[in-house]
């Protein structure tokens, strides 16, 4: 295992907004309106539609009052019929256009959160990725940021066209009769009370849902990531199980934000059924009594039905929303996570590295990954750690697991910073240098050799996208690759599978390698890339190193002796502290760790 894998995790994130452990982060609705305000043209137009929309449907009662007189009166109807058959279809037409404009605006509000999302997610310091499980990212990658679709396609927007209809609804009933009108402004008063104090708790509740759909992603990931290990050890079961109750954990939360939406929706029925029998009743009195007339009631029912539908989707709007910020707050909680770029305070260039100087040193560096949850202090990786790779040479970095080995290389690379101390590149303090810029002159292997879905070229390709195909070709024949091209008809297209599955071991770790060598790096960082070879792979990959290393640095990390004897320098590295650095002869007459660790592999 490398020491950065090895490395305690960090602890979660604190302080975004107020929440439990269980309940996720919360977002507020001014953190929606940027998602929103990217598409204010159409959103404007959708606006004025519903404007219309509700302006046509409005009309209609009026002119149905109107019909009921003439028939009251015997008088001809003339156009009435035909003007309200057109204010039907007309409505229609405006709501299925809307209906459109509203469904390709929430793609767009989907496709932005994602983008950005993504953006950020890959951004983000390394340090992160080691607390946080990637199911749960690829979760708000894809269920959270589809949520937001609902703001506009059941909920925003049908709650501003609603408000319209509800507002001219309400100036109708004023202008029919105010009695009426007092009496079902009473009724619906108490309904919109009872909405706005579930609300809060819709909001909590579909955080905590959104927050176990993530755990469930995990748990699925894990599984199949690890199928193969999973089944040698006879623990497919179990995996079962414990997807199962994560599962069971997703269901849970989904049905008790069920259960209080479902609280919700009655409410509008039975605002619009009391009203109606309310109005119906006493409107009957008044009519019998000659306050007011047929056509008036009638009137009067009509716009009372237009007042509770969108007061329903309104209620609607509510559920939808807040589902949509509990997952909006997952989101933004990545999205306010600082870059790594972020963190970056460039003062030098590594044009400004001297030819001179080594070609990387460490002075007095010490290191400590940050405390697990729980735990007062950290456990130092490295301490006080002070060597120099000369330009050109190669150095070996060895000593038992857990030495601090591989977090020399991660500190090299700057996937951290060092608690103390000062690693130079060309004698300029790395943390003075853009990342991009000093992962550039590097090439990095890591130690489990990761092959990325996709072909035998977009692997290669990784950090030189413009490397031609005969330039892929020969760096593969230079780590003994050849023949994964031959036994394809595809060549440089054939599929590695899924994390490289279709590849040996040895194959994949020989791939790293040839993607690290590829762009020409003149420093390359080689952690333990020899450790799935056999012996004669191994002999080959040290001859094809030999050859790409010429006029370039090495720092090679190896457990076995054997690979790195013939380093120009080696250090021995023991519980993060430098113990002795030289070549093997010397090392062996006067460090007694790296002289037990020879005599174990027979070198003495």
């Amino acid at each position: 295992m490398s020491d950065a894998a090895a490395a305690p995790a960090r602890p979660a994130r604190r302080g975004f907004g107020r929440r439990t452990a269980d309940e996720g982060p919360r977002a507020s609705f001014r953190q929606l309106l940027p998602y929103l305000t990217e598409h204010r043209r159409v959103l404007v137009w959708v606006i004025a539609l519903s404007v219309l929309g509700a302006a046509a449907s409005l009309a209609q009662p009026l002119l149905v009052g109107q019909v009921i007189q003439r028939v009251e009166h015997g008088t001809p109807l003339g156009r009435l019929v035909a003007a309200l058959v057109s204010l039907v279809v007309i409505a229609g037409l405006i709501s299925g256009y809307q209906h459109y404009l509203l469904q390709r605006t929430g793609e767009g509000v989907v496709l932005a959160s994602r983008r950005r999302l993504v953006a950020r997610m890959l951004h983000l310091p390394i340090r992160e990725f080691d607390q946080r499980r990637t199911g749960d990212l690829v979760s708000r990658v894809g269920s959270d940021t589809t949520a937001l679709r609902a703001v506009l396609t059941q909920g925003l927007i049908d709650a501003i066209g609603g408000t319209v209809t509800f507002v001219g609804a309400l100036i109708g009933m004023a202008v029919v009769d105010p009695v009426l009108l007092g009496l079902t402004v009473l009724v619906i008063g108490l309904s919109v009370v009872v909405v706005t104090l579930l609300a809060g708790r819709i909001r909590a509740a579909s955080g905590k849902a959104q927050k176990k759909v993530g755990d469930l992603t995990s748990a699925v990931e894990r599984a199949i990531s690890s199928v193969r290990t999973i089944r040698a050890a006879g623990a497919t079961e179990r995996e079962i199980e414990a997807v199962d109750d994560d599962a069971r954990g997703a269901w849970s939360m989904g049905i008790q934000v069920a259960r209080i939406s479902a609280l919700v929706v009655p409410v509008a029925g039975i605002a619009l059924q009391v009203s109606f029998l309310v109005v119906l009743g006493i409107g009957g009195y008044r009519v019998a009594a000659g306050d007011i007339s047929i056509a008036s009631l009638v009137t009067f029912i009509i716009f009372l039905f237009m007042l509770v539908m969108p007061l329903g989707n309104a209620f609607g709007a509510i559920t939808s929303v807040n589902s949509a910020l509990g997952a909006l707050g997952r989101i933004e909680e990545i999205i306010a996570l600082p870059a790594e770029s972020e963190e970056d305070r460039p003062q030098a260039s590594v044009h400004d590295a001297s030819q001179a100087a080594p070609a990387l040193a460490f002075e007095h560096v010490s290191f400590a990954y940050p405390p697990l949850p729980g735990e007062s202090e950290s456990t130092p990786v490295l301490t006080d750690v002070s060597f120099q790779v000369p330009r050109g040479r190669r150095t070996a970095l060895v000593g038992p697991s857990g030495a601090g080995k591989s977090t020399v290389l991660a500190l090299i690379e700057r996937f951290y910073d060092p608690s103390s101390g000062v690693i130079r590149f060309g004698g300029v303090d790395i943390a003075a240098l853009p990342r991009d810029e000093l992962r550039a002159q590097l090439g990095y292997v890591e130690q489990d050799a990761p092959a990325l879905a996709g072909s035998l070229r977009d692997n290669l390709r990784l950090a030189a996208p413009e490397a031609t195909d005969d330039a892929c070709r020969s760096v593969l024949e230079a780590v003994n690759l050849g023949e994964v091209l031959s036994r394809s008809p595809l060549g440089l297209d054939a599929p590695v599978g899924e994390e490289g599955v279709m590849l040996s071991g040895g194959e994949r770790q020989r791939l790293a390698i040839a993607r690290a060598l590829l762009p020409a790096p003149p420093v390359l960082l080689l952690d333990e890339s020899t450790s799935s070879l056999d012996g004669r792979n191994e002999q080959l990959m040290r001859e094809a190193i030999d050859a790409v290393a010429e006029h370039r640095t090495l720092i090679v990390i190896a457990h076995r002796l054997s690979t790195v004897v013939d380093s120009d320098q080696i250090v021995v590295l023991d519980h993060g502290r430098v113990v002795g650095v030289g070549t093997h002869s010397e090392l062996v007459e006067t460090v007694p760790l790296y002289r037990e660790l020879a005599k174990h592999q027979l070198l003495v």
